[in-house]
């Protein structure tokens, strides 16, 4: 993992966790037509997280780190 995929990954929590602090106080409030709203906000913010946590593990298990995809095997040329 880079110190820019960590970076990414701690900036998405911290706006996940805050999404999730607003849900928290509408619903304590009663505001629940709020509230809902912003649950739909808030489990956005957790699917771009678990995206992009799972981008950067599968770069980290295929060496990449990152990288633009490379392919497995060198491209045909025509030539035999």
């Amino acid at each position: 993992m880079t110190a820019v995929d960590a970076l990414m990954l701690e900036a998405k929590q911290a706006i996940m966790e805050e999404h999730h602090h607003r849900f928290q106080t509408l619903r304590q409030e009663g505001r629940w037509g709020e509230a809902l709203q912003q649950v739909h906000v808030t489990l956005s913010c957790a699917t771009d997280l678990l995206n992009e946590s799972l981008r950067v593990l599968n770069d980290s298990l295929d060496g990449r780190n990152g990288r633009p995809d490379e392919p497995t095997t060198p491209p045909a040329t025509g030539h035999q």
